[in-house]
């Protein structure tokens, strides 16, 4: 017997049964399944067997505010984000956005309700509406969920492991974890295997099918020599600052025969300071795309006769975002009419002429930190080949974001994004678009002034103007960005490698 709670959030009750029965990967963390009579919540992947009665619930805190414990065999804070209601537009999007960037951590309800432009009674009313529990619950699970990942994957200790949870105290974190898993966080960590060694390793969960080849094809032809290393398995970048810096990598999870297992990437951290890693694995999570819901995004691209085999073809493929803002930002202006070689080129003099030098190499071919806007804010940027016009252009940038007129903040819309970049002297709509790809990740952003678009679309040696290509373009929403990266890859493809090679992506 089965009921749906939160039912707005879900799928419908034929579909959380079959997902559940066939134990199917595509909906995991779009819906968890309560056990009544254990008062465990489990996620559709989960080995255990099939309970007589329970209830499905759209988010793992919703499932928490019922009183329900996450189940310790398949381990809810694996499950991927629910890209549905995590990207876009949307204001419940934009304020789970905040909510994953730790707003809450020090500012009260009214403070996150402020920001997305909208009053505290209605923000609350809209998370329970749609996922079942209100904001200060996404909050808390959140940040147990992560707690417990801690606790069950590494050896740090307790108190770090609160500190990188987001907890003020370990007294208030041994008061939180007891009261919702009704276990001390101490009773956990018995039933694990202490791993020692200073490399935190954790996994990160995504909805399948994932292209991990294709993301890494796209990063290994813009990685920045001292930066960042790509090899045929993993990607590794430098992070922190020059006086507290460190490392990370990542790479695909070892195949397991365990569905609760599989389907995650491995982050091996090293170096990184408790407060940093939520931070740390939000901006992974984003980067690598780990939250798109495949299944949702092909169906819904799938009607357009041009998608549809690029979609069929690589249906693994994801929007692969930069590390940084800034860092994104300043190579979108430095990609602008050059070839992908060349500016990864230019990016590459930029970084070892103004980034910071390590005393010491953290791992081979990691020496170094990208430049940060107060030092390219003024810098002479002729020194390393830029053109005078691009030169002012990262300048102006720069200086934009100190000033404050330009930001990434997360309750930014698309067209707020784009206009206020899109503004600056250099940037125009094109880049702007570039920008919230590469920087944000935004699912919608769609730079229709691109020329390899605009033929790439027709596919019959033609081209489309701007206006026609955006015209196109409006049926693909809200997943236009899934397109261009489709629409990129199959005009690179090898038949077209060398017409295309002088166009570039920044």
């Amino acid at each position: 017997m089965s009921t749906l709670a939160g039912a707005t959030a879900l799928p419908d009750a034929h579909t959380c049964a079959q997902a559940r029965l066939t134990r199917d990967p595509r909906f995991d963390g779009l819906f968890f399944t309560a056990v009544t009579s254990t008062q465990i919540y489990c996620r559709p992947v989960c080995p255990a067997p099939t309970a007589k009665r329970f209830t499905y619930y759209a988010s793992a805190a919703a499932a928490e505010a019922s009183g329900y414990r996450p189940c310790l065999r398949c381990r809810p804070e694996l499950s991927p984000g629910d890209g549905t209601w995590r990207r876009g537009d949307a204001l419940l999007a934009r304020a789970l956005s905040l909510i994953e960037q730790g707003i809450l951590d020090e500012q009260p309800l009214s403070a996150l309700a402020e920001r997305v432009d909208i009053g505290e009674r209605q923000l609350r009313r809209l998370f329970v509406e749609r996922l079942g529990v209100s904001p200060t619950g996404v909050h808390g699970t959140r940040r147990l969920l992560f707690a417990k990942q801690l606790l069950t994957e590494t050896a740090m200790p307790i108190t770090e492991v609160a500190l990188a949870a987001g907890f003020g105290s370990l007294r208030r974190f041994n008061a939180a974890f007891l009261e919702a898993y009704r276990m001390a966080p101490r009773d956990l960590r018995k039933q694990r295997v202490e791993i020692p060694g200073e490399t935190l390793r954790l996994r990160l969960g995504y909805r399948p099918p994932y292209d991990f080849d294709a993301m890494l094809d796209f990063l290994r032809e813009r990685a920045l020599p001292g930066v960042e290393v790509v090899d045929a398995t993993s990607y590794s970048r430098v992070i922190g600052s020059v006086d507290a810096p460190g490392w990370l990598r990542v790479s695909q999870w070892p195949a397991s025969h365990r569905l609760a297992d599989a389907h995650a990437l491995r982050l091996e951290l090293h170096g990184a300071r408790p407060s940093q890693m939520l931070e740390v694995v939000h901006r992974l999570r984003r980067m690598f795309d780990l939250d798109a819901d495949p299944r949702a995004i092909i169906e819904s691209l799938s009607a357009d006769a041009r998608l549809r085999p690029l979609l069929k073809q690589r249906a693994g493929l994801r929007v692969p975002s930069g590390w940084d803002g800034f860092e994104s930002a300043v190579r979108a202006v430095i990609g602008q009419q050059v070839s992908v070689a060349g500016a990864r080129t230019l990016a590459t003099r930029l970084s070892h002429h103004f980034g910071q030098p390590l005393s010491a190499p953290l791992a081979p071919g990691l020496d170094h930190l990208f430049p940060t806007p107060d030092v390219l804010a003024d810098a002479d940027l002729g020194v390393i080949g830029l053109t005078h016009a691009r030169a002012q252009t990262v300048r102006t940038l720069a200086r934009a974001l100190l000033d404050g007129h330009v930001d990434f903040r997360p309750e930014r819309t698309l067209d707020d994004f784009t206009v206020r970049w899109g503004a600056l002297p250099g940037i125009g709509s094109r880049t702007a678009h570039d920008i919230a790809l590469r920087a944000s990740g935004h699912p919608d952003a769609f730079p229709a002034n691109d020329l390899v678009l605009q033929r790439a679309v027709p596919n019959d040696g033609s081209r489309l103007s701007a206006k026609a290509l955006t015209a196109r373009a409006e049926t693909w929403r809200p997943w236009r960005a899934y397109a261009v990266i489709h629409l990129w890859k199959d005009s690179m493809g090898p038949a077209k490698a060398t017409s295309m090679r002088k166009r570039t992506r920044p």
